[in-house]
């Protein structure tokens, strides 16, 4: 949290008035009213405090936290994510695309986009941002869904999140949180697209996850359990290889379940 002396407190308060956590120099001078060089300076100074980064020339976002005392502003990180990513393959996902679909009810702290071309995050956003780097081939499951009224971003629809999700769990909180995110879609999911998302998805170790996690919560999906078994191999994989190796509960999904479906259980109806 940062104290912002009067000027900065006004501007950011109409930034945020305006939905506006992508601005120019233009509406520093617009709002402050106040000359180019002046609103180059201030832009300078909130750049130093870390109140703000520029992400081009001209161009800035605030950066994600709570300001001011009274009045506080948390930037948009879905718009963030759409300004800082360098090209077009790229999508919202993970614990970020979760939290869009009301799969948590945790706060986004961190956003997780996935891309097709290598970047780094800037430094001042740095804590706030992960890329994870696939073939272009992959990025599919994808909708445009609008974030403001005039700004849209990608983001993987419900079922690509859910295989995203299965897939590396280290990204999304664990499997409680994956198996709970499941639990609170579970009428929202679309189980004959799931389905052929898992086989274009074409690992094993998601289609047992699933299958298992269905098990579990008792989630009645038609003939879904009979497509996601021949998945299952003589190789045992982990169910959440966040966790311990430590084998808690047997299964029929040849998973080394080391959460426990008490614990999953337990979790969804916290």
């Amino acid at each position: 949290m940062k104290t912002l002396g009067k000027i900065s407190a006004n501007l950011i308060t109409e930034l945020y008035n305006e939905n506006k956590p992508v601005f120019t120099i233009d509406d520093i001078i617009r709002i402050n009213k106040t000359s180019r060089a002046n609103a180059a300076k201030l832009g300078f100074d909130l750049i130093r405090r870390k109140v703000i980064h520029r992400l081009k020339k001209g161009k800035y976002i605030i950066i994600p936290q709570e300001l001011g005392s009274a009045d506080t502003f948390t930037g948009n990180l879905y718009l963030m994510a759409k300004e800082i990513v360098n090209t077009q393959n790229y999508y919202i996902a993970f614990y970020s695309a979760m939290k869009y679909w009301g799969m948590t009810t945790h706060p986004v702290i961190k956003m997780f986009i996935v891309t097709s071309k290598r970047q780094f995050p800037p430094k001042a956003i740095a804590d706030k941002v992960s890329f994870v780097f696939v073939n272009k081939k992959n990025i599919w499951g994808i909708k445009s869904e609008w974030i403001t009224k005039t700004v849209t971003v990608n983001i993987s629809d419900i079922e690509k999140t859910i295989v995203d999700a299965l897939s590396h769990p280290e990204y999304c909180g664990g499997i409680t949180e994956v198996a709970k995110g499941i639990w609170l879609v579970k009428d929202k999911i679309n189980f004959k697209r799931l389905i052929k998302y898992t086989m274009k998805y074409n690992k094993k170790t998601v289609a047992k996850r699933l299958g298992y996690i269905f098990e579990i919560l008792g989630i009645d999906a038609g003939d879904t359990f009979t497509k996601l078994k021949t998945y299952i191999s003589n190789r045992y994989d982990l169910l959440d290889p966040t966790s311990t190796k430590k084998s808690i509960d047997k299964n029929n999904w040849r998973l080394i379940d080391n959460i426990g479906s008490k614990q999953i259980l337990k979790i969804i109806s916290a």
